[in-house]
């Protein structure tokens, strides 16, 4: 089964695809997205240490985050290279309204189980939809070198993405991780129209 049809049976269930003009802006600022996805691959390095340490307790946050970890830190030097490569450099971190707004939807308190679900499912999605871009980018940018580097990350993020699903619902119960999920489906396709399409976002 190649990537796409599996992609069809287990993912993405986003409900709002990307506003077809983000991949033509994109194109025009590669330089800028380059710069904005290092701090992306950045992020989600740190974040998935953060949810190790502060998870301390879940064996299994630890065996499937670590490697995750070195990954994404991987995927940042990449992201460094194609940079430089092609005479652009690392600017100011932006602030990921984004990811912001993510944050506002995670249902604070309850039991640590609880908690971890949310942090993984807000994981999940953010893989999701970083997957959905990196195929538009690997199918439309004009650099044949990006758009293979761009096809493997679409794979990858697409692996994270059903690891953190699967490990919540392992954590929190299937029925409880599944009502949820779609909860944030919602929010997400909400989020994703109200922000602006911007030449120097990955999301």
């Amino acid at each position: 089964m190649n990537w796409e049809e599996s992609t069809k049976q287990k993912m993405l269930h986003l409900q709002l695809p990307t506003d077809p003009r983000w991949v033509d802006i994109a194109k025009m600022n590669i330089g800028e997205i380059l710069i904005d996805h290092a701090y992306c691959e950045q992020k989600a390095a740190s974040s998935c240490i953060s949810l190790i340490v502060n998870f301390y307790d879940f064996q299994e946050v630890e065996d499937l985050l670590t490697p995750i970890v070195a990954e994404e830190w991987g995927h940042f030097e990449r992201v460094l290279y194609h940079l430089k490569k092609r005479g652009y450099v690392l600017a100011k971190p932006r602030k990921d309204e984004y990811v912001i707004k993510l944050n506002e939807f995670i249902k604070k308190g309850g039991s640590r189980e609880h908690q971890l679900s949310e942090h993984l499912l807000m994981n999940a999605l953010i893989e999701a939809r970083s997957c959905e871009r990196f195929k538009l980018l690997s199918s439309q940018i004009n650099d044949d070198e990006l758009q293979k580097f761009y096809y493997e990350l679409m794979i990858s993020e697409a692996g994270h993405y059903v690891n953190f699903i699967e490990l919540a619902r392992k954590i929190n119960g299937k029925e409880s991780v599944n009502a949820r999920w779609k909860e944030w489906l919602a929010y997400e396709a909400q989020v994703i129209e109200n922000l602006e399409i911007r030449s120097d976002r990955m999301h």
